[in-house]
């Protein structure tokens, strides 16, 4: 059974303490998890500086012992508790039945792209990779994670390079799209406005999915120009949700200007999903919550925790994609 956990590294100091902290905790984490029969599989990190943090975190994997095998992603989206860098960790009885690629472009590759250029260049790496496999993006790709450097000004650009190379590979609304994050995030790269990381399911087959819609609180993405799935089931009972906001059936914002009320919207929307994949909040193993204003992070920590006191959450500044959204969540089961 898959474990997920979120580890932060003790508070005040400098990023070196932190990173050393971070990876201390990990180790015993990983240690502790190595005695109850399961491996590492997964690390998201967050940070809070890419452009001057990732080169050390960098540095650091190439010496932790368990980093060889396990998939990795960085991502400069500033966790709000005020650490440096913020770890997702997922731990399994056995290695994956998936394969996870994290792309990012070199300062060469992005400069003088605009969203566009960078994102179908995002997707021509993946396709490169997974082409030679026998695989393709329809059948095999299960989810992405995208992430938008400045993302109110940058996001209409990769909309438009997701729908042209979907378009291309055979994924429409009378098909289907791929569960999907599209959020505000940087990485180290300066003129790189673009970052994807996909999930693969090299044995998947189109029958193995079943889309979650929420029909009765949601409207299909392409209602509004936008490609992507609510959520996805796997025939395991694997169920990925996409990142949800406060939105209704008409693709219409609720509650603007609410960050409460909108919290309550997409949440009620997440379990719908949930409900429709047969599972419940209250089987959710994590949250990570984007938030738009930071000043915003005392209030919806405290909801949380009244809430869900139990599942782990990491709250982190990053814009959602339209700027009337104050707050976006994710999460599986």
């Amino acid at each position: 059974m898959n474990q997920f956990k979120i580890i932060s590294p003790a508070p005040g100091g400098t990023y070196t303490e932190a990173l050393a902290s971070l990876f201390e905790k990990l180790r015993n984490h990983f240690a502790a998890e190595a005695a109850a029969g399961r491996q590492p599989v997964f690390v998201r990190f967050f940070v809070s500086d890419a452009q001057n943090q990732a080169a050390a975190l960098q540095d650091a994997l190439s010496r932790a012992p368990w980093a060889g095998s396990t998939a990795i992603s960085i991502v400069e989206q500033p966790p709000l508790d005020h650490s440096h860098a913020v770890a997702l960790v997922q731990t399994a009885p056995e290695a994956p039945a998936c394969l996870f690629h994290s792309l990012r472009l070199t300062e060469e590759e992005a400069a003088g792209h605009d969203s566009y250029a960078q994102s179908r260049l995002l997707f021509e790496k993946y396709l490169d990779i997974i082409r030679p496999m026998g695989l393709d993006l329809k059948t095999h790709c299960v989810r992405t994670w995208i992430y938008v450097r400045d993302i109110d000004a940058n996001y209409a650009g990769l909309v438009k390079a997701r729908n042209d190379v979907f378009d291309a590979e055979g994924l429409t609304h009378d098909t289907h799209y791929i569960a999907s994050t599209g959020i505000g995030g940087a990485t180290e790269g300066r003129s790189a406005v673009v970052a994807i990381d996909f999930l693969t399911y090299p044995g998947i087959r189109e029958e193995d999915k079943t889309y979650l819609k929420a029909l009765s609180h949601l409207s299909p993405t392409h209602d509004y120009g936008v490609a992507f799935e609510r959520g996805v089931r796997l025939s395991d009972g694997h169920i990925f949700i996409s990142g949800t906001a406060s939105i209704d059936h008409r693709g219409k914002v609720l509650h603007e200007g609410d960050v409460l009320a909108q919290t309550d919207r997409l949440l009620e929307n997440i379990s719908v999903l949930l409900a429709e994949g047969g599972s419940s909040l209250g089987k959710v193993p994590y949250f990570i919550v984007y938030l738009r204003d930071i000043a915003d992070y005392p209030l919806i920590d405290a909801y949380m925790q009244r809430r869900f006191p139990a599942i782990p959450r990491v709250l982190l500044e990053a814009r959602v994609c339209r700027p009337s959204w104050l707050i976006e969540m994710e999460t599986e089961v």
